[in-house]
């Protein structure tokens, strides 16, 4: 199956939606959004990142910044914080440049290494619309974390690549039903930027007929 351009989810909401369903619904659905400190400094890193503006050369190797990428057999688009074209043998052409180069996504972000794998998916989703679209094979990326400031090598296997396709299949089922998930509170719910938007506590809230008819038992209890 291929999607349509008009059908793209945005790539970024992977990384959402690991993190919880819910969130990604309420932003990319329901287009809510708010910001808190963890957002302001994830964009203060990738301001330079994004600047598309920038490219360098250093010898072999070419960095492109903010490069748009996308995927119709996953239906998602996005931009790679930076793509690193490296000389190879084994790599692909350049426009107005000699040579083949392999490509290589490394993606940036802010504060530690997480537990989870969100962002190894996310780095992942990258690559394979940079394979779709520029017919290469990339074996793996890199992750560079704002506070031990420095990167770290992530094999891309099929496991991997399996569970990106699982999740956009999700993301796609979810999005066109117009379906938000309710929410299990967790440790993780303190630290959400939509924390207050979500009102998670309200999702444990009764059904408006369990309401109803709790009310109606008590009435007829007085009686």
């Amino acid at each position: 199956m291929e999607y349509q351009e008009e059908d793209f989810l945005l790539l970024s909401g992977i990384q959402h939606y690991v993190f919880c369903k819910r969130q990604w619904a309420l932003i990319h659905i329901e287009q809510q959004w708010q910001e808190n400190l963890r957002t302001i400094e994830g964009g203060i890193l990738h301001e330079k990142t994004h600047d598309s503006t920038i490219k360098e050369k250093r010898g072999d190797l070419i960095i492109s910044r903010g490069m748009g990428v996308f995927s119709r057999t996953l239906g998602i688009t996005g931009a790679c914080d930076v793509v690193e074209f490296r000389k190879s043998r084994d790599g692909v052409t350049l426009y107005g440049k000699e040579g083949t180069y392999q490509p290589v996504p490394v993606e940036y972000k802010r504060g530690k290494p997480k537990q989870g794998n969100a962002d190894v998916l996310q780095l992942c989703a990258q690559a394979m619309c940079l394979e779709e679209m520029l017919l290469c094979t990339i074996p793996e990326g890199f992750l560079y974390y704002g506070e031990p400031k420095r990167r770290m090598k992530v094999t891309l296997d099929e496991e991997i690549r399996e569970e990106v396709k699982r999740i956009c299949q999700e993301m796609h089922g979810l999005y066109d039903k117009r379906y938000t998930p309710k929410v299990r509170t967790t440790k993780a719910c303190k630290a959400c930027s939509l924390s207050e938007l979500c009102l998670p506590k309200l999702c444990k809230n009764p059904s408006a007929l369990g309401y109803m008819k709790k009310n109606i038992s008590e009435i007829e209890a007085d009686q």
